[in-house]
């Protein structure tokens, strides 16, 4: 069988110029006006570069904005869930008609360069209400919105960086196109991804192992954009995903690999997202367990499985595969479910990333049912060396003190 289709219907489309085509904007951005974007935009374009927002072909003007906001639809009725967006403030008088060299110099500069076709302003707290379903500036991503200067700028981009992330984390970092020719290979259609800005616990591996058994293959896909405060690193991450697989797995069922994008913590609505640009990586699945790109007590545990039954039928190709709430029951002597296990919240030892963080940042040590100790000894040798330490706090999603 063959992999799933890009999102949109066509060809993946990256924006990302090489060779010739490359060095001759580079020059030509030379006479751009330049514009100093954030990192959440630079990793946008990074994700347009390489085909990861197929059919994207730039950043969204108003109509675009406003559909996806309101009903998780572009103006050309393609589904997308997240409006992808740049902005401007008064001081860098930008116009229409304008060509842009957009810079970010935690990138190392120039990163792609822009038409403008379309200058406009928008209601922060409707994107922000909508999209993440409070407007609250303590939620990172609202704050992002917040953040956003006067002018919302739309028009086609050209990406001419991937800002680094190929040599960083060499062998981790992948493309679209990547990933597709690593799935065919293999002989895989039936692909499953799972989503992570975590080390990987017991229950995440538990939730692999349950995708493994039921698909030709897992990709295991992490982000590699900045997060937020007191999240763990990516590169001390991958360190600890390999060691995990490379010890409890078996060989050729799972696949690691990363993306340059940067957390947006919107619960249902990046669930939505992660399929979309999962479909474009090849994978016909998505795991959606507990509490899926959630933060804080904003989003019951399971919001982001029931908005996939929300959306109009046809709007994605790829499925989401839901697992239940897992932990370990010592009744059961090992990993269940809320589906599987018969069990009170006494006999179960409740696991998450949040838990691992506050533990091991304070010192602490984790029960042996909560992490291999391959893992637990990296993380463990990372908090040795933080000279400042991120107060992390429980939340429901994390304790197991929510309704289901």
């Amino acid at each position: 069988m063959a992999l799933v289709p890009p999102h949109g219907g066509g060809a993946l489309k990256p924006l990302l110029l090489t060779g010739a085509a490359l060095e001759a904007e580079k020059k030509a951005a030379a006479g751009y006006k330049k514009v100093e974007i954030t990192t959440r935009e630079a990793c946008d374009c990074f994700m347009m570069g390489i085909g990861a927002f197929t059919p994207l072909s730039g950043f969204m003007g108003e109509a675009d904005w406003k559909g996806v906001c309101a009903d998780m639809k572009m103006k050309s009725g393609v589904f997308w869930p997240i409006p992808i967006t740049c902005s401007v403030g008064d001081e860098e008088n930008v116009s229409v008609g304008d060509k842009l060299a957009l810079n970010c110099d935690e990138f190392g500069g120039l990163v792609a360069t822009m038409e403008v076709t379309e200058k406009y302003q928008i209601d922060k707290v409707f994107e922000a209400k909508n999209v993440f379903r409070t407007d609250d500036k303590e939620h990172p991503g609202v704050q992002k919105v917040y953040e956003q200067k006067k002018w919302n700028i739309g028009g086609p981009v050209k990406v001419l960086s991937e800002g680094g992330f190929p040599d960083e984390y060499k062998g981790i970092y992948a493309t679209p196109a990547e990933t597709r020719k690593i799935f065919e290979d293999a002989g895989w259609s039936r692909i499953a991804a799972f989503q992570t800005r975590n080390p990987l616990h017991r229950s995440h591996e538990f939730l692999c192992k349950i995708a493994v058994e039921v698909m030709d293959g897992v990709i295991i896909h992490q982000i590699l954009g900045k997060l937020k405060a007191g999240d763990i690193p990516a590169d001390v991450r991958v360190n600890a995903i390999n060691a995990l697989v490379d010890n409890y797995f078996v060989k050729n069922t799972i696949v690691t690999k990363g993306y340059p994008m940067e957390m947006r913590y919107g619960g249902p609505r990046e669930a939505l997202l992660h399929a979309v640009f999962r479909q474009n990586y090849g994978c016909s699945h998505l795991i959606v367990g507990r509490d899926h790109a959630g933060v804080g007590d904003y989003y019951g545990p399971f919001d982001a499985q029931k908005i996939f039954l929300e959306i109009p039928a046809g709007s994605l190709v790829i499925k989401n595969l839901n697992i239940d709430w897992t932990f370990h029951c010592y009744k059961c002597g090992g990993m269940a479910s809320l589906r599987t296990c018969p069990h009170g919240k006494e006999d179960r030892l409740l696991l998450s990333g949040t838990m691992v963080r506050k533990t091991l940042s304070e010192g602490g040590d984790l029960p042996a049912e909560f992490s291999r100790p391959e893992v637990v000894k990296i993380l463990q040798n990372y908090y040795q060396t933080l000279e400042e330490k991120v107060e992390i706090k429980l939340h429901g999603a994390a304790t197991g003190d929510v309704k289901k």
